[in-house]
């Protein structure tokens, strides 16, 4: 495995004495070659793995569990402190184009990256393999468009040639040709052996383009739902699970029921029956269960 996330829970301590649960217990395998898409709703904690992973936590953040990164060289504890973002793992920042310094070109951007990385990469030979010509460099972030700007910030995860690239909502707000022009880049990146992490919620594109060959399924903190995406498209079986793909106009477009809670002081179980009452998978102590390559969380069996 290229990135392994096991039994991470992150609370976030605020001023007036609440706590954000903001990962509960998430255990998750992202295999070298592949894409696992993580998928909900906002705001049920999705981007704070992310942040996780790059061990860029708020401060002041409690956790436990772990997170590898298995390298060419071993595996990497990415709480250890030792050097390992942009080398062994990068990240695509959400609306790229906010990421990137507005008084300077992306051209001295990408290069600052190369030469901070030891890359033997050029800053051309990036952009050409983000399908990007390399004259568009030599612009402002103000001058690029949403799509560019993506690319620019996918040329930048790839330069050090890491073995774990996490995407976090990389196609916010771009349209359906540059959505799906990112969501090509982030597969070839997997076919030429990187783990991908794709963070998104627009499950209808990953319907569309069958980019993703996992996926992982949050809700309020935690995973309810893991396994190969086709399967999970196919037949989900957490409530949870079918009620997001159900609101896709393709699926009927059946709105949710209720809406999704805050993660401040949750209760130490899943909550999913506060919106659909009549499931069986929640409403006490959970676990995910286990069936070949698929889990799914629901009710522990009590002795």
């Amino acid at each position: 495995m290229s990135l392994r996330v096991e039994n991470l829970t992150v609370r976030l301590p605020l001023p007036n004495g609440s706590v954000v649960h903001a990962a509960s217990d998430v255990s998750l395998d992202v295999p070298r070659g592949t894409v696992t898409a993580l998928v909900g709703e906002s705001g049920c904690g999705k981007s704070i793995l992310a942040s996780a992973v790059m061990d860029q936590l708020p401060a002041g953040a409690r956790r436990t569990g772990s997170i590898t990164v298995t390298t060419p060289q071993g595996a990497l504890d990415v709480f250890a402190g030792e050097p390992f973002r942009g080398l062994h793992a990068a990240l695509v920042p959400q609306s790229a184009a906010t990421h990137l310094t507005p008084v300077r070109t992306a051209r001295s951007q990408l290069e600052e990256t190369i030469a901070t990385l030891g890359s033997v990469r050029t800053s051309d030979e990036l952009a050409e393999r983000v399908g990007l010509d390399p004259s568009a460099l030599d612009c402002y972030p103000h001058e690029l468009s949403g799509g560019m700007a993506q690319r620019v910030a996918v040329a930048g995860a790839l330069a050090g040639d890491p073995s774990v690239i996490v995407a976090d909502e990389p196609t916010a707000s771009l349209d359906r040709a540059l959505t799906d022009r990112i969501l090509g880049l982030l597969r070839e990146c997997a076919d030429d052996g990187a783990a991908v992490l794709l963070i998104t919620h627009d499950l209808a594109s990953l319907v569309r383009t069958g980019v993703a060959d996992r996926l992982a399924v949050m809700y309020a903190s935690r995973l309810m739902e893991t396994g190969p995406a086709a399967e999970v498209f196919d037949d989900p079986w957490h409530d949870y699970t079918r009620d997001l793909l159900g609101a896709l106009p393709s699926r009927g477009l059946h709105p949710l029921p209720g809406s999704p809670p805050q993660l401040t002081d949750l209760p130490d179980d899943c909550v999913y029956h506060l919106r659909r009452p009549e499931t069986r998978q929640s409403g006490g102590p959970t676990a995910l269960v286990q069936v070949g390559d698929r889990a799914y969380r629901t009710l522990r069996e009590v002795a």
